[in-house]
């Protein structure tokens, strides 16, 4: 299958940099009015494609992959992912008997995909899997074999690293199949869509004696800066940075907050300090405009963001399974609210 997994919303961006395709599959057992498998597929850290045994189809969600592939594509898509709900329906139950846990909400989850960096033209290839948000199987590409970090496991490892032939088609997958896909995919999104997206920065606090939250939103590529000033001086005492976190139109958020108290607050000169390709822009009064942004180029006023420190519940997936298997409850409403094409 031409497919590894993610999650987001919104429109592709492209960048210069690092580029990824990436899947997440995941199998639930346990939960009647959720679907027994999805697939989820994101270029770049933004979804493009979504398939569920509810509506047992996959369908276009962006509209650069929509015009850009016809109904056979769609179709042949639609009739691999059927195929795979029917293999990791029968992996869910093997597993529950292999794990002795028969009842209760259990899940199988899968990540593989592959990242190409334009610049250097290096690419790199991975899969890894869970159960019950533990980590289950990993494939070392470079020493050709399959690794469990549990005893659960150990069959399934003696199993597949037997099979030599299935190692050859793999590395070819990653290293060849799945490279020219992303460059499709990149290629048919370029056109209409931006490079760069500022940040929004503000400061915010829920009352004087909560911690003061910098919160960057709508910014895209997803690299940002985030530091703390006192006084002119760089401050990391009593900081705490948050997730990475997408935003439903593509770009991303991040905040930070400082633990400060009133009278510190009143009696010193704090700044929050957000760097993004290029371009840095400073707060430094609580729900009022910021500072204006210096850039390589001139003063770029920041505006105030309107929008709360309430964000989506999606963990950064490239942070790995085992978290997105922590926030399983939290990926279920989303994938929830995302049947519907």
């Amino acid at each position: 299958m031409r497919h590894v997994v993610l999650l987001l919303l919104g429109a592709h961006l492209v960048s210069a940099g690092t580029h990824s395709l990436r899947y997440f599959f995941s199998a639930v057992s346990g939960i009647s009015d959720f679907p027994e498998f999805t697939i989820v597929g994101q270029v770049d850290d933004q979804q493009f494609m979504y398939f569920d045994s509810k509506i047992k189809r996959v369908v276009p969600k962006t509209e650069w992959i929509r015009q850009s592939e016809g109904a056979d594509y769609w179709d042949r898509e639609t009739q691999t992912s059927i195929g795979a709900h029917q293999v990791y329906k029968v992996n869910i139950q093997i597993l529950k008997e292999r794990f002795n846990r028969t009842t209760g909400v259990h899940t199988v989850q899968v990540m593989y995909g592959c990242d190409w960096d334009d610049q250097t033209g290096e690419t790199n290839g991975f899969r890894q899997e869970g159960y019950d948000g533990e980590d289950f199987l990993f494939l070392d590409l470079k020493e050709m074999r399959w690794i469990s970090p549990v005893m659960q496991g150990i069959i399934t490892v003696h199993k597949w690293n037997n099979y030599r032939y299935e190692f050859e088609a793999k590395k070819h997958y990653f290293s060849t199949v799945c490279i020219e896909w992303l460059k499709k995919y990149l290629e048919y999104g370029k056109s209409s869509l931006k490079k760069t997206v500022s940040p929004q920065v503000s400061l915010l606090q829920k009352s004087s004696s909560s911690p003061v939250s910098c919160h960057a939103t709508g910014f895209y590529p997803k690299d940002v800066t985030i530091s703390w000033m006192k006084n002119g001086q760089d401050h990391d005492e009593d900081v705490d940075l948050g997730q990475l976190l997408p935003n439903e139109d593509g770009t991303f958020q991040r905040s930070s907050e400082l633990r400060v108290t009133p009278e510190e607050w009143k009696n010193n000169k704090f700044i929050c300090v957000v760097e993004h390709q290029g371009k840095t822009k400073r707060a430094n009064e609580i729900g009022t405009k910021p500072e204006q942004a210096q850039t390589a180029g001139g003063n770029e006023e920041a505006e105030v963001s309107s929008q709360d420190a309430l964000t989506l519940a999606v963990k950064d997936v490239a942070a790995g399974l085992r978290e997105i298997n922590q926030s399983l409850n939290k990926l279920i409403a989303l994938l929830a609210s995302n049947r519907s094409a």
